[in-house]
């Protein structure tokens, strides 16, 4: 039995005293009318109208059940209305995460755009790497992220695929860093400071193979990622690393007066981002972060649009090693 239903027809009887006037108000047929009065008397065991031929009259029964019947129904109204503004991304929350590379300029600059967009959600954002967002929606303990390409995104949508091209940070006196931009080959001999490969194995791999392809292959890899750590490889490994022009870690090379960035000749790597969530679950909140984002990057971070004909290369999750 519907019982919502059926408790608006009782008010609505008890506050017309008439099945006929009760019956137009709630759009209905007087007959199924009464067929639910009585219904409802049955499942409650109790009479809730005295009826004659010419009027309804509600019983003692009736009239102590109307003040709780009337505070169910507005429950009711009280719920669904959470779930319209839930389905609609105007309350709740929503669990985002982002990848460690984006710049604290473009967080914030997303943070506020994702409020301006749905003011009324909480959004528990977090740091995490490809490889932990692909692990969190599969546990589903994530509802949208911002993570590289290319990964196995079996499963999951995507919003716009953005690209940030990758230039070097190398010791301000090294013979590269005389160059306006530096090609690939200018390195030959050089190490290579890169994220660990646990974190987007197949970015790890595919960065390597751009630069082995654009004619430098690193005298070794080593693995770091804090702007502190990797200043230390840098100057003192002989190694140099790549990242876009935005970074925290560019950005602190710039004001370190043993380090420089410069752009990469011709046609640099790149990191490339989206955002992503699980197939069939974008709701509303789902597309503000996504808007929001996507706008972060572009007008923040300087990302543009991949070429619509890039693939994204797109292996089985057992590459990965999640």
């Amino acid at each position: 039995m519907d019982l919502v239903r059926h408790l608006e027809c009782f008010v609505t009887v008890a506050e017309e005293s008439h099945f006929g006037r009760a019956a137009a108000r709630l759009g209905m047929a007087q007959p199924p009318l009464s067929q639910r009065i009585a219904r409802l008397e049955r499942e409650l065991g109790v009479r809730l109208f005295e009826r004659t031929s010419r009027q309804v009259t509600i019983t003692e029964a009736g009239t102590l059940l109307l003040a709780e019947a009337r505070e169910l129904l507005a429950r009711s109204e009280a719920f669904r209305a959470t779930a319209r503004r839930i389905r609609d991304g105007e309350t709740g929350l929503l669990r985002a995460a982002l990848t460690p590379d984006v710049p604290g300029e473009t967080v914030a600059a997303l943070l506020a755009g994702f409020r301006d967009r749905r003011p009324g959600l909480e959004l528990e954002l977090r740091e995490l790497t490809t490889a932990g967002q692909l692990a969190a929606f599969a546990a589903h303990e994530l509802d949208v992220g911002v993570l590289h390409h290319p990964c196995d995104v079996t499963g999951l949508e995507l919003g716009p695929v953005l690209r940030r091209d990758l230039g070097v940070l190398l010791p301000r006196d090294s013979p590269p860093a005389r160059l306006d931009e530096v090609p690939l080959p200018a390195l030959t001999g050089y190490g290579l400071v890169l994220f660990p490969r646990d974190d987007a194995p197949a970015v790890y791999d595919d960065l390597l193979t751009a630069c082995a392809r654009g004619g430098w292959t690193p005298a070794a890899v080593r693995h770091g990622q804090g702007a502190s750590f990797v200043r230390g490889l840098v100057l003192s490994a002989g190694a140099v690393a790549l990242a876009p022009r935005d970074t925290r870690l560019t950005a602190a090379g710039d004001r370190d007066p043993a380090l420089v960035w410069r752009p990469l000749a011709g046609a640099p790597p790149a990191w490339r981002h989206s955002a992503a969530w699980p197939r069939g679950r974008g709701d509303a909140a789902v597309a503000a972060f996504s808007d929001a984002a996507t706008h972060a990057l572009r007008t923040v971070a300087g990302a543009r649009p991949e070429a619509p004909d890039r693939p994204l290369h797109l292996r089985p999750a057992s590459e990965f090693w999640l």
